[in-house]
């Protein structure tokens, strides 16, 4: 499944990435076969509270042209001073096209670059990376804007761009492979990091206070990044759906079960001459009834209502001019064997004998359709992100599995094991190519996903 990519995002999550064209449709699905032992079913995980808690989406602006930012400098020159409005929007949005770019093509070409387990292909990797993104933050740096009204953003990409690029070439070096035969090259690296951190320094962008706290200046750089994605990553708004119709089955079974109630209320005083303590008795015993059962027969009649039906949307707008660009239609329910698609419950089938135990099977579901007909000058797609965070899953699990013991000569010897648990989880897309679909097993602890493994089909 070239199109749709699950990956693990961080110890407990993981995220299902994909591109998608102007005006296209398309459909998301992922089946979870959660195992019993998980503790996990509708009365101690409900699934509108998992949703807005635990689901989280992401919308921007891509291109695979990672390593070439798509706005000209021209866009950003000195030359573009304005004293109106729209002009600074203008400037701002081009800049944070820039600098959103040049973080995105920088964190990929670290991640390709740590890949390289040896000296001799990660050095002059890292070395032919620095150079680039050294001549592309020169060229930014090239036309800072005289303009006081645009100069504030300007610092605030500079800043956080500068600093970007120190932390990412530290991690290269901390997390890169050691080697004495390329001190030369290391030093080439290190001395890069120093002269973003001097020029920082020189250009006064963050307080001595800051500095000296790393939780201070780790907040501000966030805060600053949040800041470049204006008008790249689109402005998200959620809406539930079925609010109206749940109002009217609630209000509708109240009618029914009042109007039940005022029959009976009637026939007892009709029955009764006189108030009477037997009468009070009655008439306690019949409130009592319909508060009793209330809740219970609208949350039944709801629930068949709203099976299968979709539960929220999400409309996400350009930030700078509010115009729609995507919207998502959502559903997330716990459904059972007979509901999954064919093609589905024949690829859970597939597993071996011993992986069938006993699962409860969650669904969600995604409707993407992107409403423009065209995006940005540079930018033929946008990338949709859905973020999965699987701390609720094991909330129930338990700690640690006891010790594995093991005969050597006559020696007796144990280690400690950890108790894994799996999900089965099937991801299918439906588009205009047809149906494809792809089998994972999740493995996880208590503390960390272990292992995402896509499984041969």
């Amino acid at each position: 499944m070239n199109k749709v990519k699950l990956t693990q995002d961080e110890n407990l999550s993981f995220k299902v990435s994909h591109q998608l064209l102007p005006q296209e449709q398309q459909r998301i699905d992922l089946y979870f076969s959660l195992p019993v032992e998980m503790g996990i079913s509708p009365s101690t995980l409900n699934a509108e509270d998992y949703f807005y808690s635990n689901i989280k989406s992401h919308s921007a602006y891509y291109s695979a042209k990672l390593h070439l930012p798509l706005v000209r400098s021209r866009f950003i020159s000195q030359r573009f001073v304005g004293e109106k409005q729209e002009d600074q929007s203008d400037y701002r949005l081009n800049l944070n096209l820039y600098s959103y770019q040049l973080k995105i093509a920088l964190d990929a070409d670290i991640k390709q670059t740590l890949k390289l387990k040896s000296a001799e292909e990660f050095y002059p990797a890292a070395i032919e990376l620095a150079e680039q993104i050294s001549g592309l933050t020169k060229k930014l740096r090239r036309y800072t804007p005289s303009d006081n009204k645009l100069s504030s953003f300007f610092e605030n990409a500079d800043n956080y761009l500068s600093w970007h690029v120190e932390q990412s070439f530290l991690k290269l070096l901390s997390k890169g492979p050691k080697s004495s035969d390329f001190s030369v090259e290391r030093e080439f690296l290190l001395t890069l990091c120093r002269e973003e951190n001097n020029y920082r320094i020189a250009c006064k962008y963050n307080s001595q206070v800051t500095l000296n706290d790393p939780n201070r200046i780790t907040n501000k750089m966030r805060l600053l990044q949040r800041l470049i994605e204006y008008g790249v990553v689109f402005q998200k708004q959620t809406r539930y759906l079925d609010l109206n119709l749940k109002r009217l089955v609630r209000g509708g079974v109240t009618a029914v079960i009042m109007a039940f109630v005022m029959v009976l209320v009637l026939n007892a005083r009709s029955s009764f001459t006189e108030v009477t303590l037997a009468l009070i008795a009655f008439l306690g015993l019949i409130y009592g009834l319909r508060e009793t059962f209330k809740e219970d027969l609208t949350g039944l009649i709801w629930r068949k209502i709203q099976k299968g039906r979709p539960k929220w949307q999400n409309l996400f707008r350009h930030s700078v001019n509010q115009k729609r660009i995507l919207s998502q239609i959502l559903w997330l329910e716990y459904i059972t064997t007979k509901d999954l698609p064919k093609t589905v419950n024949a690829l859970f089938q597939q597993r071996r004998q011993q992986n069938k135990q006993a699962a409860r099977l969650l669904h969600f579901r995604c409707d993407n359709k992107v409403l423009t007909k065209e995006f940005l000058p540079g930018y033929g797609e946008i990338q949709q992100r859905l973020f999965f965070n699987l701390t609720p899953f094991v909330r129930f699990l338990k700690k640690g599995a006891g010790r594995l013991y093991s005969l050597d000569a006559q020696k007796v010897s144990s280690q400690a094991v950890e108790r894994r648990y799996q999900i089965n989880l099937i991801l299918r897309c439906v588009d205009k190519e047809g149906e494809h679909l792809q089998r994972f097993k999740i493995t996880l602890n208590r503390s960390e996903i272990v292992n995402i493994e896509a499984m041969a089909i």
